[in-house]
């Protein structure tokens, strides 16, 4: 059994780095999403419970105030009794209005997610009513994690990932495909732009660049991160390829910095570290069995370390990456994503942001016991020792 001191005050714990927990009453925290907010202040989101996948999993949020040196106590605001309640995002329209996205499946099933939507117009002192904004469909479901991101033309881009059911057995990650939602009507509806090719690839983080639009992904497969490109606002994108970052099959996260630059955080680590493998994410709450692989022999690979939590800097569009720091270290075990018994170690799903004033946000799982918040600069990533 693994416990952790969760010190909620922010505090300097080491040279250009500050950091502290967020406070929750929950046994499971788990991808979190953090965000600038309308009034300046930090607004972070993420799930809590008892474990993924189970019902009681359910959608908090805390905020941070300029200048305050703890985040708020955890504000739950979804509650569905059959569904458990995953991945939130934030979003602040053009028009200052802000958007509460999060995924509902049943059980372990994510060929069962729909996504559901909260507004707030008060910058998320209170927030409206549960609106289901994306369907379930037959045989798939759909899931979220990264940003919306707003193009050249103004239109909204959602990016997505279809979790599709095989023909036989529980869903698996064996055959997610990732796609773009536009919206040319603030949100009212929208259109699917797929990516072509995209089959094991998912969690797609889309990022301007220049006149471009670059999209970095996690990979089922647990070899790389990979990355693809737009050049007509997010309507069509190259098929994804391999950088040479690797990846676990779990979550990351890109931004475009004020000076150009794009950081990306992750878990510098994949297959070819694993010491075992986990029959499928939700093998420790039982469900269906998954089924044999696919007839393209591949298939998503869970059990892979998630540490350590990395910080990587490219001048280059993401073809390079030649600034890295770890921002945590450790064994990353994560054979199970039992909390309650304090059997997991992983750092994982990160989500960053970055304030006027040049500062970069970091939220992330702790050991699924926490969130953890670390506050530093692009310059602290490239004085990595």
């Amino acid at each position: 059994m693994t416990v952790i001191a969760k010190p909620a005050v922010l505090a300097e714990v080491s040279p250009g780095r500050l950091e502290c927990f967020i406070p929750t009453p929950c046994v499971q925290n788990h991808a979190s999403f953090i965000h600038v907010l309308p009034d300046g202040a930090l607004g972070c989101v993420w799930f809590g419970g008892t474990q993924e996948g189970i019902p009681d999993i359910s959608v908090h949020f805390s905020r941070l105030a300029p200048g305050a040196a703890q985040w708020t106590p955890a504000e739950k605001l979804s509650g569905d009794p059959e569904r458990s309640e995953q991945n939130p995002l934030l979003f602040t329209t053009p028009a200052g209005v802000l958007w509460l996205l999060w995924t509902a499946q049943l059980g372990g099933n994510q060929d069962t997610a729909l996504v559901r939507r909260r507004i707030s117009r008060d910058g998320g002192a209170s927030w409206g009513a549960t609106e289901t904004l994306i369907e379930e469909m037959p045989g798939y479901g759909t899931f979220i994690r990264s940003r919306i991101v707003v193009n050249a033309r103004g239109e909204w881009l959602l990016p997505i990932w279809r979790c599709t059911k095989p023909p036989v057995g529980a869903w698996t990650g064996d055959l997610d495909t990732s796609a773009v939602l536009i919206s040319g009507d603030e949100g009212t509806t929208w259109r699917e732009a797929a990516v072509p090719d995209s089959t094991g690839t998912c969690h797609m983080s889309i990022v301007p660049h220049g006149d471009a639009l670059l999209a970095f992904y996690r990979s089922r497969w647990a070899d790389n991160v990979y990355r693809s490109v737009s050049r007509d606002g997010g309507h069509s994108w190259s098929a994804p390829q391999p950088t040479d970052l690797p990846n676990n099959n779990s979550s990351i996260m890109a931004l475009t910095l004020a000076d150009g630059e794009i950081a990306l955080a992750f878990n510098e680590r994949s297959a070819a570290d694993a010491t075992g493998r986990r029959l499928s994410l939700y093998d420790d709450i039982g469900g269906d069995e998954p089924a044999a692989p696919p007839s393209t022999g591949r298939s998503a690979f869970w059990g892979a370390p998630r540490a350590p939590m990395t910080l990587a800097l490219s001048t280059d569009g993401g073809l390079t990456w030649p600034h890295r720091r770890n921002l945590e270290v450790g064994d990353g075990f994560c054979m199970t994503n039992n909390s309650k018994d304090k059997l997991n170690r992983e750092f994982s799903y990160p989500s960053l942001c970055q304030t006027p004033d040049g500062a970069l946000h970091v939220a992330y799982t702790f050991w699924r016991q926490a969130i953890k918040y670390v506050r530093v600069t692009p310059a602290w990533i490239r004085s990595a020792p």
